[in-house]
């Protein structure tokens, strides 16, 4: 979903400075832009900006909040320009900006990628089943490429520690918790001690995205089992790789219906959660037999990171709209990560 595009400048977006920005680092601009905000992002503000002959995407971290380090905008740029020829489809990087005085924070600039995107179960009406299984066989697909790029030919081998990424995760969203909370959550905490009481060794080290789901992906209208682009890269990092699988099939539970206003992903008529996981076992080649903890450990994940959007939403420093349902979800989240580990409420 995207606002008209318009001459005045949307939140956390001085038009005026990005044209003269452009002008100098953007080969091919032609003249002054106008822009919109692209609706669906919950962390990162994105825009669609245009000069009336080509269109780019913009982002830049949100307007305020607690947790600077899951918004940095140069690092999904560096993965996308990385992983650029290795068959994962992503937009193509033009340029960034770490100079924070042009638009009152860093940005990225990378192409903008028409095509379809199934954000809400109101854009999977009307699509027959057949749809939807073309649709989940390319996400699946994708994901497994993904996870067999060789970081170190990507360029990637100090982007992260592979090594006890698992444990690191727990202890980062913990501490995350920390930061964001707007209310105690003793079930919460008590998912972060099941976690840890059940952390199994990892299951090897890839290119993680880290929130990978339908959403953030763009698809091709007449075929939607071909991915035009992977987006929203700012979590990326190298781990275990069932923990992208574990968020991916996460995002299919109802229990996310709140957080993302009812999304694409939780129509019942896409192949169930299980059978989004054969596939990709089958697919990689992983052994998928420990997938419960990796379940559980993303609904804990996705439980901090809405928190983290209705503290915005609180702090009225959110742009756009649908994120009354976050705060909601939280529980709704953390229920589903304990009964992932076969724990009572």
């Amino acid at each position: 979903m995207t606002t008209p595009i318009g001459t005045t400048s949307p939140p956390g977006l001085d038009l005026d400075a990005l044209s003269r920005w452009f002008a100098t680092n953007v080969t091919g601009c032609q003249g002054p832009l106008t822009a919109a905000v692209l609706h669906g992002g919950r962390s990162n503000l994105t825009y669609r900006v245009t000069d009336g002959h080509t269109s780019w995407v913009v982002r830049r971290p949100p307007l305020g909040g607690l947790t600077p380090s899951a918004h940095d905008v140069g690092r999904e740029y560096r993965v996308m320009s990385a992983l650029r020829g290795h068959g994962v489809a992503v937009p193509e990087p033009v340029a960034d900006c770490i100079n924070e005085s042009v638009i009152g924070a860093p940005f990225t600039v990378v192409t903008y990628v028409e095509g379809h995107v199934l954000r809400s179960r109101a854009d999977t009406t009307g699509l027959t089943p057949f749809q939807l299984r073309r649709c989940a066989d390319g996400l699946v697909e994708q994901l497994a490429r993904l996870h067999a790029v060789s970081y170190t030919e990507a360029g990637l081998k100090g982007w992260g520690r592979p090594d006890g990424y698992l444990r690191r995760q727990l202890d980062l969203w913990r501490a995350q918790w920390d930061l964001v909370a707007t209310r105690p959550l003793p079930q919460l905490l008590r998912l972060y001690e099941e976690l840890n009481r059940a952390l199994p060794r990892e299951s090897g080290a890839s290119i993680v995205h880290g929130d990978f789901r339908v959403d953030n992906t763009i698809l091709d209208p007449v075929d939607l089992g071909r991915v035009r682009a992977v987006v929203d890269w700012e979590l990326s990092t190298l781990g275990d790789p069932l923990a992208d699988l574990g968020t991916f099939l996460a995002y299919r539970d109802p229990a996310v219906d709140a957080l993302l206003d009812s999304p694409a992903a939780t129509d019942p008529r896409f192949p169930s959660p299980l059978e989004l996981a054969e596939q990709y076992a089958l697919v990689s080649g992983r052994d998928i037999s420990m997938l419960t903890f990796y379940q559980a450990l993303a609904f804990f994940k996705i439980a901090v990171i809405a928190e983290g959007v209705h503290a915005r939403h609180l702090q009225g420093v959110t742009v756009g709209e649908g994120f009354a349902g976050a705060g909601r979800s939280v529980p709704e989240l953390v229920r589903a990560g304990l009964a992932r580990l076969g724990r009572r409420q």
